[in-house]
């Protein structure tokens, strides 16, 4: 067989074991076989919580607790909706809305509860649709799993008070008699609340109870980490605390009795554990790196300060002792997360580690993305046709085309995309434009996939080699249709001759 056909059947059995729900996306290059370490946080990464279940959970437990500190009692009449929140949105702390934005603060939906504004109507209160996204103490970006439940409880809160005949409406809260309830008051009654769940532990102790309604147990977990092992270091870096992590690691790794496999304990698989993290602080200076008693889950006295002892569980530190300890180095680290600032970007900014990004949500997107890419090929088509009526217009030009039409059909085709991904959108686009979220996940992660154990189907020593992508000076010159270049590692007299077709709007690329 000819090697062009060894290469083109080789393509179509590598693509038939990975179809596109269980790959690995790159943005950069990452070589596994230069990897000699491999980090994982636990929540949504290696513990998968399932979904909308465990954030119907914490939705009614941080409800529960707004009533139990003098809330309204009608607020229990609300019940969390899936539909309705998607990650990397912010709450405006001043007037109380929702807001998406794109990396540089443009306003792209906004609601008021559930109310959707309207262009004009987000213009009264965001003059130009447009935030300055880095004012923290007003915009809070709620980014990780977690936030979901919050998330839908602010939209609740504003519902309720805006409709509620017992409150007037005012532009930055609500009022009843001498009392003023503030959209920053409110915002903080509620960031105390979820402290509250996870300082007393109350939210881990009901998920515990029931490990099975929450928590999805995937045999191909230990299957991922053993594998790893084999080849690499492995470390798990986690927020949670030793009680809570032993109690999930257990359930996820554990072989259970009467298994045909030889009894195995869940830290085993890890060279390195490290709980109560701090992160995004653990990429920083970071805390006091003490020892955990696993017999008690208590910390013992003093600060670490020797080497690794395989088997101990770590409790604080910071990355630059993890380095120290496993005697790694930066780009030699993968490290797997799924909060884009506590786990990618910060790890990527101090330490420049290697980062995978897990997004939960991409089934989802690629399942919309793929029913629905008529309707964003529609979208394109309208952009490309706004962009000809534009494209040979001179400076001698007084009055442009009148363009009111096709921006109308833009608005409307846009908005109906959306609505397919959820009452507030998709997590990564809105239509054509790229989100916050999105922005900062090809920035700072190099490889992102649904789920971690899309590693599984790629060899431990494969090359991710992320696509090249054209400025916009560059991607205006016209390329040759066919150029011959030789590959050294090809059979001698082999040329490989790339080819590009061009089929209406679509190119395609063939080697020879």
């Amino acid at each position: 067989m000819e090697q062009s056909a060894v290469l083109e059947t080789m393509g179509e059995t590598l693509a038939g074991k990975r179809d596109i729900p269980h790959r690995v996306f790159v943005n950069k290059s990452v070589t596994l076989e230069n990897i000699k370490c491999y980090g994982f946080d636990m929540d949504y990464t290696l513990a998968i919580y399932k979904s909308p279940e465990y954030e119907g959970l914490g939705f009614e437990m941080l409800r529960d607790r707004l009533v139990s500190i003098g809330y309204p009692h009608e607020l229990l009449r609300y019940s969390y909706d899936p539909n309705f929140p998607t990650r990397g949105l912010l709450y405006d702390s001043t007037y109380g809305n929702l807001l998406k934005v794109d990396a540089h603060g443009n306003i792209l939906v906004c609601s008021h509860g559930f109310i959707y504004l309207t262009g004009g109507e987000i213009q009264e209160y965001y003059p130009n649709r447009f935030i300055q996204r880095d004012d923290t103490e007003r915009f809070y970006i709620l980014n990780t799993l977690f936030n979901l439940s919050e998330t839908y409880l602010y939209a609740c809160l504003v519902d309720f008070f805006t409709s509620s005949t017992r409150y007037q409406n005012c532009s930055q809260g609500f009022k009843h008699g001498d009392l003023f309830m503030s959209f920053k008051s409110m915002f903080q009654d509620v960031r105390d609340a979820m402290n509250y769940l996870h300082d007393t532990g109350s939210l881990k102790e009901r998920t515990l109870k029931n490990l099975e309604k929450y928590v999805i147990r995937d045999p191909r977990i230990p299957e991922l980490l053993s594998r790893i092992k084999n080849v690499a270091k492995v470390f798990l870096a986690t927020n949670s605390d030793y009680n809570y992590t032993e109690a999930i690691m257990k359930y996820l790794l554990d072989s259970p009795s009467g298994s045909k496999n030889p009894r195995k304990s869940w830290r085993s698989y890890f060279d390195l554990v490290v709980v109560d993290t701090r992160k995004p602080l653990f990429f920083a200076e970071g805390t006091v790196l003490r020892q955990v008693d696993t017999n008690t889950g208590k910390l013992r006295i003093g600060t670490y300060t020797g080497d690794l002892q395989h088997g101990t569980v770590y409790s604080g530190g910071s990355s630059d002792i993890i380095c120290d300890l496993l005697d790694v180095r930066g780009k030699e680290i993968l490290y797997v997360g799924d909060h884009i600032f506590g786990d990618i970007l910060k790890s990527k900014k101090r330490q420049g580690w290697k980062t995978f990004l897990v997004v939960p949500e991409l089934a989802k997107e690629l399942q919309v993305w793929t029913e629905k890419f008529s309707m964003f090929e529609e979208l394109r088509q309208l952009d490309i046709y706004l962009a000809e009526l534009h494209k040979h217009l001179d400076s001698g030009i007084v009055s442009g085309p009148d363009i009111g039409l096709i921006h109308s059909k833009i608005k409307k085709m846009t908005y109906t995309m959306d609505l397919c991904y959820g009452k507030m959108g998709s997590l990564l686009r809105y239509g054509s434009i790229k989100t916050l979220f999105a922005s900062q996940l090809l920035r700072y992660a190099d490889l992102y996939a649904a789920s971690c154990l899309n590693l599984l189907h790629y060899p431990i020593t494969y090359l991710f080699r992320a696509p090249s992508v054209l400025m916009p000076h560059e991607s205006a010159v016209s390329p040759q249709h066919s150029q011959e270049l030789p590959i050294s590692n090809l059979s001698p007299n082999h040329t490989l001759r790339i080819t590009s077709l061009q089929v209406g709007k679509l190119s395609f690329t063939r080697l020879l």
